[in-house]
Parts: C-alpha cells; structure tokens; sequence
C-alpha cells in the first residue's frame, strides 16, 4: 500500500514541500489508532520486538516523560507486516 505525497498546507509556493509517510512523525495516541495496542502493548514490543518501529526521540531530554514519536512509514509498515501474517499457517 502506498500512501501518496501531500503538499505542505501552509505553503502557497508551487515548488511546495512534499510530506510522504516517511518524513512525519505521529505521537503514542496515533500508533494506539494505528496498531489497535494500547500504550503498555506498545512499549512492551519496544523492548522484546526488534521488528516493532523504534521511537524518534524530540527533543535532547533524556529524562522519563520526554517527548518521542514515530516515522509514520515504519507504523504503517509493520501493520501491514502483521496483516501479512494472517495467511500464513
């Protein structure tokens, strides 16, 4: 599945920014939607999973609580990866 390029809503240049999966980050309430798992499921996979898409961190906190997200394209990848598995015996 492809998703396409969207163009930059602020931007009224023809030569507008292109925004594809692969350069935006989603917060831990869009992979809860995304992947159907719950914050816990999530980071449970974050450590026993190599497959589950690794966190971005946003800012130079390296502090509990500090700010992370997700490249949207790995997301989407690796639910469609788990969609694959379904016919497999």
């Amino acid at each position: 599945m492809t998703t396409p390029p969207y163009t930059h809503p602020t931007s009224s240049s023809p030569a507008a920014e292109i925004i594809t999966p692969r350069s935006v980050i989603i917060r831990m309430h869009d992979v809860e939607a995304i992947t159907g798992l719950r914050r816990n499921s999530i980071y449970k996979l974050l450590k026993k999973d190599p497959r589950f898409p690794r966190s971005v961190s946003l800012s130079d906190s390296k502090s509990r609580g500090a700010p992370v997200g997700w490249v949207l394209a790995e997301v989407q990848e690796w639910v469609q990866g788990r969609m694959a598995l379904r016919g497999r015996p």
